[in-house]
């Protein structure tokens, strides 16, 4: 395979492990000020996050019911700008690793465009019977992803 095919595979493959959704920022969401206070913007994440879990049939029952649970580890935003009350966002999840872990990366811009926040968060496979965590995503993920061993 060439260099160029590979890279439009990958693309590809990478636009089908986004998800977005659409947030009217409710007044119980915003400060004095008229902008959503920053810990509800991880609300917004999660929103995303299921909506991209959804997708591929593996949101959190189906996980547990897979026997793994998949508690995030770690998480990051930035604010370069805020939303505010009653305006539009919208919320792009995106999956970026997956072999050892599940990366999500997240993008929230208002309708004009305007990135309004980025961020990430990872989660890691745990057994739920043995309560171990993994240091490899369980076949089941790669699974409902639609990837093979091959494709990471």
């Amino acid at each position: 395979m060439t260099e160029t095919s590979e890279r439009s595979k990958v693309r590809s493959k990478q636009a089908e492990l986004q998800a977005q959704v659409e947030i009217e920022v409710p007044f119980h969401d915003v400060d004095v000020m008229g902008i959503v206070w920053h810990g509800h913007y991880v609300k917004y994440l999660e929103i995303a996050r299921c909506a991209l879990l959804d997708k591929f049939g593996y949101n959190y029952p189906q996980m547990r019911d897979s026997g793994y649970a998949w508690p995030v580890i770690d998480m990051r935003i930035r604010y370069p700008s805020s939303a505010k009350f009653g305006e539009t966002i919208v919320v792009t999840a995106s999956i970026s690793e997956w072999e050892h872990r599940l990366k999500i990366d997240y993008e929230i811009r208002n309708r004009q465009g305007q990135r309004l926040t980025r961020g990430y968060t990872v989660q890691v496979a745990v057994d739920v019977e043995s309560g171990e965590m993994c240091f490899e995503s369980p076949p089941v993920l790669l699974e409902k992803l639609g990837l093979s061993q091959t494709d990471e």
